[in-house]
Formats: C-alpha cells, structure tokens, sequence
C-alpha cells in the first residue's frame, strides 16, 4: 500500500459481508457471538471478583435509548480481554444477542490474519480496522454507516492495548465517526481496572481466575449542540473531528482518575 503499512492478509473480502450481511451471517454471527458472550459472563462475573459502578447508565443505553439513536461506547485498552471480556457484565439477552451486541473495531494484523480468524472476528462483529493509515479507511467508513443505522459501535480511542498505561492523546478516528454521523450518537464513556490482570499481556497468555476487575461507566455525553456549533461556523471537518476527540479526551481521563481511586480501594 501507499501507505507502507504492511497488511499479511487480505481483508477486503470481508467489508461487503459486514456491510449487508446476509441471513446465514447472521445465524453463523449468533453462534459465535452466544458462545464470546456466554464465555465472557462465566470468566468476568463468576470467576473473579468484578464490581460495576453505575451499570445502569450502560444499560439504558444499549436497550432503552430512542429508535434510531446510534450509541458509540468508549474505553481504555489494557487487555486483549477487554471486548469481549467488559460486555459479559450485560444482561445475557445483549451479551448474547447478535442484534444488540456492539460493533467493535479490531486490529487487521491481530485477528485478520488468516481466513479462519478472520471469519471467527467477524462474525464476532469486529470491524477489521488498519492502524497507522489514518481516519479515511474503511473501518471508520463502515463505523459511520452502523451509527447511521442507529446501531451501537465500540472505540478503543487510544489505538492499541496500552501496556505502559501511559495517558496518550485519544485518536480521532472516534471524532470523524461522531461529526459524520447522520444523526447524533449517545457517547458512553468508560473506563476499566484490572482487566490485564484477568488476561496478562505476557507469555504464556492465560487467563488468571479471581482477579478484581473495576469498570466504570461514565455520564453519556450530549455533544449535540457542541458539533452542530463546529458546522454552523464551517470549522473545517480535520479540525472539527481534533476538537470533538478533545472534548471526549476530557471526559475520558477524568474517569479515569476516579476509576483509579475505585478500583484502589477495593483491592487494598
């Protein structure tokens, strides 16, 4: 590519099926999305110590909110576990319903690898997304037409399980897909403890047992007014989409600061 990002796998092939997936699709993205989310709930809620604070804001927002309002979820990334692993804290007819469950971007040279990988991903609802070509791809594309269907998409804004856990400017992949969307998603942020500790980021790679695991799900943000200011004043959409991220950052690192302080007190 122009870019000179290596891709070891053709991932092509794979856009159209997500994008107008068929009726086998469906019942083959049912199976395996059953069997994540029945794996997730056993692992993060029976078999270690996880405590939710504010569930309900997360609730409300995958199955009450109004017809049509797309929902984009935003989190840090320490842990390879961490989606599917975080949405094994719904209620088992989202975490296992094909029809409710997010829609979530993950790596090409991860999960994209070979055809059998590929095929276990997307139908798992991942969105092979490719790191270091910018935010004109056809993930963040594909992103905005699922926000235009009013369906609810995933962001890991930091880009890449952060090991360092170092606090890194968010990209603004997640900023085109809110100024491009037809109509305004809910954005949900959250942040997490302890999921790397459920699935270490070193060799051999197994998952631990009894681990505490802290998530917290942030205020919804109405950034309505906000991105429809940034049109009426023609700021220009690179612009536009930094500022946007910006205003997400804040949310995003304020959480986590208080998240922190949670997830401290409950392991000491």
């Amino acid at each position: 590519m122009a870019s000179g990002v290596d891709i070891p796998y053709d991932i092509a092939w794979i856009f159209p099926r997500l994008r107008t997936p068929s009726i086998l699709w469906y019942i083959a993205s049912q199976f395996v999305v059953t069997l994540v989310g029945i794996f997730s709930k056993i692992l993060l809620v029976a078999l270690s110590q996880t405590k939710v604070y504010n569930k309900d804001r997360l609730t409300t927002a995958v199955a009450k909110r109004p017809r049509g309002v797309p929902l984009i979820t935003v989190s840090n990334h320490h842990s390879c576990f961490d989606d599917p692993g975080i949405w094994g804290v719904l209620p088992i007819r989202y975490v296992c319903n094909t029809l409710r469950i997010r829609w979530s971007m993950a790596a090409h040279d991860i999960c994209f690898t070979r055809k059998l990988h590929s095929m276990f991903f997307m139908f798992g609802k991942c969105i092979p997304v490719v790191r270091g070509i910018g935010v004109y791809q056809e993930a963040i594309n594909l992103c905005i037409e699922k926000c235009a269907m009013g369906h609810w998409v995933h962001v890991f804004p930091e880009g890449k399980v952060n090991m360092t856990k170092e606090e890194i400017r968010l990209k603004w992949g997640v900023g085109r897909i809110v100024y491009e969307s037809p109509r305004m998603p809910i954005v949900l942020p959250m942040w997490h403890e302890g999921m790397d500790s459920v699935l270490p980021n070193v060799e051999p790679y197994m998952f631990k047992l009894g681990k505490n695991v802290t998530i917290n799900i942030g205020e919804p943000l109405d950034l309505n007014d906000y991105v429809q200011d940034l049109k009426r004043q023609q700021v220009p959409e690179p612009v536009a989409r930094k500022l946007i991220t910006d205003k997400i950052q804040e949310a995003f690192y304020a959480l986590r600061i208080e998240t922190e302080k949670l997830h401290e007190e409950r392991v000491q």
